[in-house]
């Protein structure tokens, strides 16, 4: 397996990176979305994604439960993108699911994953920890559930991409 973990700011341009990278693979793709539509402007955005997306993608709406997700999926896929492992954190830490425990077995299914042959996996997740403290403790929680995350799962990836203003810097 191959693991490309994708990370920068909001808007940055992480996903049409992750996309175009993974949309040159050869196969079945899998595209992991963690997004819900609960108004009319993201029923709207997931729409657009869609269809940039074309025929060529499996869709998998799934904001809880990506390390089952991927789990069922892994072997039907030459590739597979999760976007946005930020936003699944936010929707864990909300339900008022065990972050930690939900990310412990994210991380176990990630590193299980390496004997799967031939699959390239891709992770988009924001970079939340380079502006200002936030003023609450959910939101220093999630912050700092973000950056564990975010360490961890590119201390699993073979390569790192930090995406700013649409220009992807690779890292590792």
């Amino acid at each position: 397996m191959k693991l490309a973990f994708i990370t920068g700011g909001a808007r940055s341009g992480k996903s049409a990176f992750a996309l175009r990278e993974a949309s040159g693979l050869k196969g079945k793709k899998a595209y992991v979305a963690t997004a819900e539509a609960l108004d009319d402007e993201m029923k709207e955005r997931i729409r657009k994604h869609k269809a940039e997306r074309g025929k060529d993608w499996d869709t998998y709406e799934e904001p809880l439960n990506i390390a089952d997700t991927l789990q069922d999926i892994q072997g039907k896929y030459k590739g597979i993108l999760i976007d946005c492992l930020t936003l699944w954190l936010s929707n864990t830490l909300l339900a008022s699911q065990q972050p930690e425990e939900s990310i412990d077995i994210f991380i176990d299914r990630l590193s299980s994953l390496n004997s799967a042959d031939g699959l390239h996996l891709y992770i988009v997740a924001n970079e939340v920890g380079m502006g200002i403290v936030p003023d609450n403790a959910l939101s220093r929680q999630f912050r700092d559930l973000a950056g564990t995350l975010n360490q961890r799962v590119a201390g699993l990836a073979d390569e790192v991409n930090l995406v700013i203003a649409g220009i992807p810097v690779r890292i590792k």
